[in-house]
Parts: C-alpha cells; sequence; structure tokens
C-alpha cells in the first residue's frame, strides 16, 4: 500500500471522496443494472475529474430489501454487481490511477437470509441465538420495549418458530446484531480483514453509532418522532466497540481509515465519535443537509464545527447522498444555488464527499409510484447517471428506473464539452484544492460580511485565499475584497480579472485577497 511522506497529513484529510451508487451508476454487462465493470470503464472519468477517493455503497451478497444494507455475506460480492476477481480488477485500476477505493460496511445489521441470523432464529438454544437481540414480549402480548423502525412502525417482530421478538431498528429484514458478544465482535472484525487483506483502503460504517446497546433496552420519549427515536441512540458503549474497530485499522500500513455515519444531528455528540483520536478517523456531520441555501444556518454551522471539533478533529461536508434529495432538487431546482453551494463544499475546512452526479448538476428522478423500489422513497436520488446525449445515455440497455430530467444535455459528454458546464465547474474546484494548501490544510477564519454573505478566509504555509457566498436574489458588496484576483466563481465572474468588489446574485466567489478582510471579533 501506499504511504503518505513522513511528515504529511493523512490521505483522508486531503482527499475529495466520490460517492459510487453501484446500482445506477454504470452497467458493464448490458442488463439494466449498474455493476463492478462499469464502474472499472467509468475509471478514467473519475481520475479526470480530479477525485482522491472513491466509496461503494454496498456491493455484497444480498436479497436487496433495503439495496444491499441488508447483507447475507459480508465476504464476497452480489451476483447482479461482479465477483470478487472483479472487484478486484477494479481495485487494483483504481490504485494503478491514484484512486483510493472506500466500501460501505453495514455493522448495525445483517440481512435476515444471513446464516447467523438463520441459525439464530432455528431454536432458542442455538449456539448464535444471542449473536441477534431476542427478548419475551410484555405480559399483554406486545414487543419488549417501545423502540421504532427507521423505516416506521416497530423496531420488533415476532417469529413464531419460537415465540420472541427480535430487534430491527430498520426493515425486519435487518436484524440488529449483538454487538455486546465477543464472538460477534470477532466475526464482524474478520469481515474488514477479509476485505483490508485484499488492499481496501478504508470503510464508510453505516449508522456505527446503532452498535452499542444498554442491554436493559428502556423505553424512548414517547414525545419523539420516529426519526428521532432512531437518531437518540447515542450508548456510551458504542466507543470501545469502535475503538475495537480501530485496532483492526492500525493493524494494517498505508493510512486505512474509516468514516461512520453518525446520524446524531448533534455536532458535538458526532465530536464525541473520534474518541481521542483512537475511534473513527472521520465522522459524517449531516446538517449540513438540513442547512438550505440559508447564510445565518450555515454561519452557525461553519462556526459549531470551529468549536466542536477544531483542532480536536478533522470536519466532513457533504450536500447530497443516496438517503437523501439532491442538492439541487433542495434549493428549488435552482442551479445556480446548487453552483455556488459546490464552491462552498470544496473550499471549506475538512474532508468533503460528492455523491454520484452531483457533479452534473442533476435534480432528482421523477419516479412514478409503480416503479418505486426502495423503502424509504429514496429512488429519485438513485436515478442513473447519464453518460451520452442519446438515449439510453450510455447505458447498453434502458436501466432499471428513470434518469435525472434533462439527461441529454447534463450528460458526461455534453457537458465536457462545454464551457462553463456544471461537471467543469466542479473539475475546476477539485483542481484548485489539490494545488491549494490553504483550501487543503489551511485553517479557516470567518470574517465580516453582510448578512446575505459567507465569507472566510483559509491560510496556510504563506497562502490566503477568501472565499465569499452571496445567498441573496440581488448583487452584495464585499468591502475591502476590490482589486483582488478571482481565482474561481460559481458564475458570471471570469477567473485571473480583478474583483470588482459585487458577488453576483446567487453566487460563490473564491478571490486572492490584495488587502487582508477584517477578522471577526
Amino acid at each position: 500500500m501506499r504511504t503518505e511522506p513522513a511528515g504529511e497529513p493523512p490521505w483522508w484529510r486531503r482527499a475529495v471522496v466520490y460517492q459510487v451508487y453501484p446500482t445506477s451508476f454504470a452497467d458493464g454487462d448490458g442488463d439494466g443494472w449498474g455493476d463492478l465493470a462499469g464502474i472499472r470503464s467509468r475509471l478514467p472519468y473519475l481520475q479526470w475529474l480530479g477525485v482522491d477517493a472513491v466509496w461503494l455503497s454496498p456491493i455484497y451478497p444480498s436479497p436487496h430489501a433495503d439495496f444491499g444494507y441488508d447483507v447475507a455475506d459480508y465476504c464476497d460480492v452480489d451476483a447482479r454487481f461482479g465477483d470478487l476477481a472483479s472487484f478486484d480488477a477494479l481495485l487494483e485500476e483504481a490504485h494503478a490511477r491514484g484512486i483510493r477505493v472506500i466500501l460501505d460496511w453495514v455493522p448495525n445489521h445483517t440481512s435476515d437470509r444471513h446464516p447467523w441470523f438463520l441459525e439464530s432464529r432455528a431454536a432458542r438454544a442455538s449456539t448464535r441465538r444471542d449473536w441477534y437481540i431476542w427478548r419475551d414480549g410484555t405480559r399483554d402480548g406486545l414487543p419488549p420495549n417501545n423502540w421504532r423502525s427507521a423505516f416506521g412502525g416497530p423496531a420488533w417482530t415476532f417469529d413464531d418458530r419460537t415465540a420472541e421478538w427480535y430487534l430491527h431498528l430498520f426493515l425486519p429484514e435487518q436484524p440488529d446484531l449483538n454487538w455486546a458478544r465477543a464472538e460477534v465482535r470477532e466475526a464482524m472484525h474478520a469481515t474488514l480483514r477479509f476485505w483490508l487483506d485484499r488492499g481496501v483502503d478504508g470503510f464508510r460504517a453505516d449508522v456505527v453509532h446503532l452498535i452499542g446497546k444498554d442491554p436493559a433496552l428502556p423505553d424512548q420519549d414517547a414525545s419523539l418522532g420516529e426519526v428521532d427515536r432512531v437518531a437518540i441512540h447515542d450508548d456510551p458503549r458504542t466507543h470501545e466497540l469502535l475503538r475495537g474497530l480501530r485496532r483492526v485499522l492500525d493493524e494494517y500500513p498505508g493510512e486505512r481509515m474509516m468514516v461512520g455515519e453518525v446520524n446524531l444531528r448533534d455536532t458535538l455528540r458526532i465530536a464525541t465519535y473520534y474518541g481521542a483520536g483512537d475511534e473513527l478517523h472521520l465522522a459524517f456531520n449531516f446538517l449540513a443537509l438540513e442547512a438550505g441555501f440559508d447564510p445565518a444556518a450555515w454561519r452557525t454551522l461553519v462556526e459549531t464545527v470551529g468549536e466542536a471539533l477544531v483542532p480536536r478533529a478533522w470536519p466532513t461536508w457533504v450536500l447530497s447522498n443516496h438517503d437523501n434529495p439532491r442538492h439541487r432538487t433542495r434549493f428549488g431546482g435552482s442551479e445556480r444555488r446548487a453552483r455556488a453551494a459546490a464552491v462552498l463544499l470544496l473550499t471549506l475546512r475538512g474532508t468533503p464527499f460528492l455523491f454520484q452526479g452531483e457533479e452534473l448538476g442533476l435534480e432528482d428522478a421523477f419516479v412514478p409510484p409503480a416503479a418505486r423500489l426502495d423503502p424509504g422513497g429514496r429512488d429519485g436520488a438513485r436515478a442513473p447517471l447519464p453518460w451520452t446525449p442519446e438515449p439510453p445515455h450510455g447505458w447498453p440497455a434502458p436501466p432499471f428506473l428513470p434518469f435525472p430530467p434533462e439527461p441529454g444535455g447534463r450528460s458526461v459528454e455534453r457537458q465536457r464539452g462545454r464551457p462553463g458546464s456544471t461537471l467543469l465547474l466542479y473539475r475546476g474546484l477539485l483542481a484548485l484544492r489539490r494545488r491549494s494548501a490553504a483550501l487543503r490544510d489551511g485553517d479557516l477564519q470567518l470574517v465580516d460580511a453582510p448578512p446575505e454573505v459567507l465569507r472566510f478566509v483559509r491560510v496556510a504555509a504563506g497562502e490566503r485565499l477568501e472565499v465569499a457566498v452571496n445567498f441573496s436574489p440581488e448583487p452584495a458588496a464585499l468591502a475591502g475584497a476590490e482589486g483582488s484576483t478571482i481565482m474561481l466563481a460559481s458564475d458570471d465572474l471570469a477567473p485571473g480579472q480583478p474583483f470588482a468588489g459585487a458577488v453576483p446574485p446567487e453566487c460563490a466567489v473564491v478571490l486572492s485577497p490584495s488587502v487582508p478582510a477584517q477578522k471577526r471579533p
């Protein structure tokens, strides 16, 4: 494995990570479903775009009740996507192109068709019975407690064969593992080692904050909404489990990493999942998904992240993913807003994660009710990528879901050749970030600005860049920035030109200032 030069920050602090949802990225065998061969065929595109790592959503054998997040075998590849040989070929070529590979790993639950669960539910006396969480119900025949599933309804299913209830914080087809058992911990550590031995660079750990549970399984506050009930799980036992995972990763050279899905919506609580540098390397903070196109919300979030994480831990930033509507859709379909947000995402201090297709300015697809597949209603964000202008847009056969709006005009091929396209904006941002020590490693300092503008400077190694995002539909004056050189802008302003002093409406600009801006007190 590659290692960083002595004294350099770990690779994951400087990386831009690109999430690939394998089912809808690219089809290599013509069956209408994306696969590993399709991903491998598009590695030249990802290298051209300038990403440093790809995160593959689950590729394991699965009944696909929750599109791969119901794992039936952690140590193989689903036939829909290929096989271990095709994964190894993808990994080898990605590494040859300087792209690291991160796998989605699902520690909280398995599929109900996993051999472990089949054995667990076979009898109360099964040797794997307590690999999962089984309980008797109440005297009234109700579930053991009031916990709710993320998909709605009780988090418990009654099993007629053994007359007990099993816990599932997601679908009934996704029974929760019992991480209190040493045998479960050892077995799950072995699944990590299987892929680490093959050379993967790290893992995205799905809902990893849920693996520690109070064995008393107390009721939750009945006033909480269903989503909040799932998110409220924040048991201190999880932290020792994370330290165990970290020890596995630290056995391997090459700075293997784990980024956790810590869906707590509280930056201070998320910060604890880094531990003392001995738990997660990175933890997602999804509050950015809720900030909208709102300068006050973003200013508060940037300040909170700076206070809660820096310098204790390294932040992450995300605008879109497979579980949420795309950010352009959330911004009312405005391409200007989506482009300005892209500049913001890629200039903040931390590791940015991109979701496939956001670099094309895609919106969610309209998926008719009869065609919907996902139990959580997330098909629109997971629609296939358009590669070429003409149908079926670079797919050998029509894909399993409809394309997003304007697939021809928003295709990779069309945008690669169109100056000013959203694709070329993202490529320019990644190139600027790669050559700028201030954007990769530098401190971030908020500076005074009008209420409708988020303004900050990034400083490192004698380099100083200023970023201003105008959230208003009107131009916004930027005092003290006149004459600065425009390095990049989301719209309207040409790179290399002097800045005239006003940021266009719903636009973001990166400047090389001639006069330092006044710091906020």
